[in-house]
């Protein structure tokens, strides 16, 4: 009876170490993430001095992308860019560049969310002159070519000015609409400067 509970005690030992070890394993595999970046927010290509181009269903240029970088994360499918510059080109319609420091593109290229010194310029014409607008942030829906914000917004276009809170832009019928707290000063276009008298 004695030879036989030495030797139990051995191989009950051995029985404990050994769930023991399946336990850590277990514990370690559930809370490791898996290596292949899958499930984490990493990029899985970078690219330097991108351009993009967006071709319609038509054949025709929808619209240019440009960055100084861009970073795709496969987790979410969206790309992050330095310095993006967005450009609408239209046979019929002033060229528009939507410029800013920061961008996230979403899935697909739909949408893209832009921070950070945001400028939209449109060119100018022989009737208009250019329009500039400023804000801080701007969501821009690519193929529709329209655009919004809830943060202030200065336009200026020659003398004139404008600013407000909020606005929504539809680059395709050429509309600015500010949303509240508008105020500014529209200069005539027939009215001359006075000469300041000496």
């Amino acid at each position: 009876m004695k030879q036989w509970s030495s030797a139990a005690l051995p191989i009950g030992i051995l029985l404990i170490l050994t769930a023991l070890t399946f336990w850590l394993r277990y514990a370690t595999d559930f809370t490791q993430k898996p290596g292949d970046g899958h499930l984490r927010h990493d990029p899985d290509f970078i690219v330097d001095g991108a351009t993009l181009r967006k071709i319609g269903q038509s054949g025709n240029l929808e619209y240019t992308l440009i960055a100084d970088q861009i970073r795709h994360y496969p987790d979410d499918d969206t790309t992050s860019m330095d310095k993006p510059k967005l450009v609408y080109l239209h046979p019929t319609r002033p060229p528009v560049t939507i410029s800013a420091v920061h961008g996230l593109m979403g899935p697909k290229g739909e949408r893209v969310d832009l921070s950070e010194q945001v400028e939209v310029r449109r060119a100018g014409s022989s009737s208009n002159p250019p329009l500039l607008v400023e804000t801080s942030e701007l969501t821009v829906f690519t193929s529709d070519e329209k655009a919004l914000t809830k943060s202030h917004v200065l336009i200026t276009q020659g003398e004139s000015w404008v600013q407000g809170v909020g606005m929504q832009v539809d680059n395709k019928l050429q509309t600015y609409l500010l949303e509240s707290r508008v105020s500014g000063e529209i200069a005539s276009r027939s009215a001359k400067k006075k000469k300041p008298q000496t």
